[in-house]
C-alpha cells in the first residue's frame, strides 16, 4: 500500500490492476487515503481466464468495481484469449458495459496478431489498447506495426524485461545512460515513450517508482533509437499468446 501512496504523491495517476493480482481491494484502499479525486485517476483491471463468457464476465466486472469501491473503470481488458466462444462472449460482454459508460475504454491483454483478426469476424467495436509484453530485447516490431495500422494503442507490460534479463547491463543502455544522466531503466522507459507505447512498470521500491517518472525532461535521437533497436534478441518472458492452454 506505501507504494502505492508513494507512487500517488510524485505523480502517477495510471494504476493497473487485475482480479488475478488479487490486490484491487489494497488499490482501492490507498488511493482512497491519497485524497485524489476519481475523476484524476486512470484505474485499469482485467477479467481473468475462468470469468471469460457474456455472464461471467459481466459478474466479474461487477465485483472488481466493489472490490475497487468505484462505479467505473477507465480501462477494462480480456487477460488472455482462451476459447474462441469464451472470448467472443466476454468481448460483447465489454462492449455493452464501454456503450452504458460504466467503462471508458475497453481492450485486450495477451493477445496475438491472429487472434485479434479474428475479433473481425464479431467485434462491433475493436480494442482501443493491447497490453502486451515489449521491452528492447522483444520489442514486437509485427504487433506494433499492426496496432499503428489497425489505430489501437500499443500497451506495454515488463517494459523493463522484468528484472529477468541482463538488459539493464547492455552496454548501450548503459552509455545512452551516462550521456544524459539518467538510469539504464530511464533510457528503457523513454525508448518506449519514443515509440508510442503506454508503460506500466512496476515496483514497490520509492526510489524508482520516483526515477520511473522522470522520464520527460529528455528526448533520445534516432540514432539512439537505433542502436537499442540493435540489441533486439526477440526473448520472450512471459507465456506466448498463441499457447492458449493455462
Amino acid at each position: 500500500m506505501s507504494a502505492i501512496k508513494h507512487a500517488a504523491e510524485v505523480g502517477y495517476r495510471h494504476f493497473d490492476t487485475a482480479t488475478v493480482y488479487k490486490n484491487e481491494p489494497i488499490l482501492a484502499q490507498a488511493l482512497k487515503e491519497t485524497g485524489l479525486a476519481r475523476e484524476d485517476l486512470f484505474i485499469t483491471s482485467k477479467v481473468w481466464n475462468d470469468m471469460q463468457g457474456y455472464d461471467k464476465t459481466k459478474q466479474a466486472f461487477e465485483e472488481t468495481l466493489q472490490k475497487l469501491k468505484t462505479d467505473y473503470l477507465d480501462l477494462y481488458l480480456i487477460h488472455w484469449y482462451m476459447e474462441d466462444e469464451s472470448v467472443k462472449g466476454s468481448w460483447q460482454a465489454l462492449e455493452e458495459l464501454y456503450k452504458t459508460g460504466k467503462v471508458k475504454a475497453i481492450g485486450v491483454s495477451n493477445f496475438s496478431i491472429n487472434q485479434l483478426e479474428k475479433m473481425k469476424g464479431y467485434a462491433e467495436i475493436m480494442p482501443m489498447v493491447v497490453q502486451v509484453e515489449t521491452h528492447p530485447y522483444f520489442p514486437q516490431d509485427e504487433l506494433r506495426n499492426y496496432l499503428v495500422k489497425e489505430n489501437i494503442q500499443h500497451e506495454s507490460w515488463g517494459p523493463i524485461g522484468q528484472g529477468r534479463s541482463d538488459l539493464l547491463s547492455e552496454p548501450i543502455l548503459v552509455a545512452l545512460a551516462e550521456k544524459y544522466d539518467k538510469s539504464p531503466a530511464q533510457i528503457v522507459l523513454r525508448w518506449h515513450i519514443e515509440r508510442g507505447s503506454v508503460i506500466i512498470p512496476k515496483s514497490v521500491h520509492p526510489g524508482r517508482i520516483t526515477e520511473n517518472s522522470a522520464l520527460f525532461d529528455f528526448e533520445l535521437t534516432a540514432g539512439d533509437m537505433q542502436a537499442i533497436k540493435e540489441i533486439n534478441t526477440e526473448t520472450r518472458y512471459g507465456r506466448d499468446p498463441e499457447n492458449t492452454g493455462y
